[in-house]
């Protein structure tokens, strides 16, 4: 049996205004080419198929259109799952119909834990994969919030909720696989943070939950599942050196950062003997490029770039020296008549601060929503005593907000 694990479509997803439909449209294009061409039994979605909790028709169509030529062939089954930029009540919607098109969609935790477990029967009818399921887990989902709780008496709550919910699931599925009395394959998917994640800069991936708590550690994950399938992390990697419990990242650069890192799309081949596990890896779709330096280098690139006729989106960092008032201009000026075009342009020049300490050619964009918070409790003079509590009521309050299901009537 071959399993193609996928996740982090972010359908929807624009890059400093621009929209990307057309890479998406172009990735899964190739996601299904490659599933017919390697005649892939099972496609694994696991979280974040769009960028928002309200995707666009445009969106909405790609998503549609992808499942109807994954539904073509009566074999073959496609699982998704939740992630936190997701609308759980939007992608719960169509999963009565899609299930009779083999297309298994868990949106939400269930307190029955048999909400999440599929299994996948071969042409003969018998069993031959099972699936924990598990989406996205929410706050409200693992935790209770009591009046007068501690940040400790939180985070503890949230470790402890998202370790039962993950038992719960996985010994309903080591039961299944016992009343077949077969060794059947467990196969796991979850979307969160694991502990020694690595992230990078401008990769656009959300504290899950409040407080300090941004991952799990592997003891949340039992020992008898074949292969764990994760989302949430956009760059390919093992978590705690396994082979059999990966994230197979983002298969476009959420952001410029993103870029000069391969993106791939995880193969699992089930068989006698233990599961093989290769990265395949997608192509290219638009070129995202980061030009840096003082002007001569920059302007250099820029030309080298037009010498290859390019059609690249640029982020332009200037680090010279001199203060360069009209830089947009000249930069525009630079690309005129190309293919290239300018998305994102920073200065990086040590200017004079202003009187109120703020740097002159800082913007929203240079800071995330908890440096805005900051910022204001520094100009309020709010000691370090009231500071902690104040963050992490405010980190609830981004948390709630991220967590809405603005599709839910």
């Amino acid at each position: 049996m071959k399993i193609l694990h996928t996740s982090d479509w972010h359908i929807g997803r624009a890059l400093y205004g621009r929209k990307r439909y057309d890479e998406h449209e172009a990735f899964l294009n190739w996601l299904a080419t490659l599933i017919e061409e390697e005649n892939i039994d099972m496609l694994l979605v696991a979280g974040d198929v769009f960028d928002n909790s309200a995707p666009s028709n445009r969106a909405q169509e790609i998503y549609y259109r992808f499942l109807n030529r994954m539904a073509a062939f009566s074999n073959r089954h496609v699982v998704v799952t939740a992630g936190n930029h997701d609308s759980p009540s939007f992608l719960n919607a169509p999963r009565e119909l899609l299930k009779f098109l083999n297309i298994h969609v868990v949106g939400c935790a269930s307190e029955s834990p048999q909400d999440e477990l599929i299994t996948v029967a071969g042409v003969d009818n018998e069993t031959m994969l099972i699936i924990c399921a598990v989406p996205y887990l929410r706050d409200r989902d693992i935790r209770t919030a009591e009046a007068g709780e501690s940040i400790e008496d939180k985070e503890n709550k949230i470790v402890e909720g998202i370790k039962s919910h993950y038992r719960m699931v996985y010994e309903a599925a080591e039961e299944k696989r016992s009343e077949l009395k077969k060794p059947v394959p467990i196969i796991g998917m979850g979307h969160l943070y694991t502990a020694g994640g690595k992230t990078i800069d401008g990769d656009g991936v959300r504290e899950l939950y409040i407080g300090s708590l941004l991952h799990v550690g592997m003891d949340v994950f039992p020992e008898f599942i074949d292969y764990l399938a994760l989302g949430h992390l956009h760059i390919p990697q093992k978590v705690g050196g396994s082979d059999f419990i990966r994230y197979c990242g983002s298969p476009l650069p959420i952001g410029f950062g993103e870029a000069s890192h391969e993106k791939s799309v995880t193969l699992v081949e089930f068989s006698d003997k233990a599961p093989a596990v290769t990265a395949i890896s997608v192509p290219c779709f638009q070129e995202l490029k980061t030009v840096k330096g003082d002007w001569q280098t920059i302007i250099s690139d820029i030309d080298e770039l037009k010498s290859k006729e390019s059609s690249a989106w640029l982020e332009i960092v200037y680090e010279g020296n001199e203060i360069a008032v009209n830089l947009r201009e000249l930069l525009d000026e630079a690309v005129n008549g190309t293919d290239l075009e300018i998305l994102r342009v920073k200065n990086n020049r040590v200017l004079e601060q202003v009187m109120d300490g703020i740097n002159e050619n800082e913007t929203l964009d240079d800071l995330d929503v908890e440096d805005v918070f900051g910022r204001c409790l520094d100009v309020h003079e709010i000691s370090d005593e009231q500071r902690k509590d104040l963050l992490c009521t405010y980190r609830e309050i981004i948390s709630a907000l991220n967590e809405e299901d603005i599709m839910k009537e």
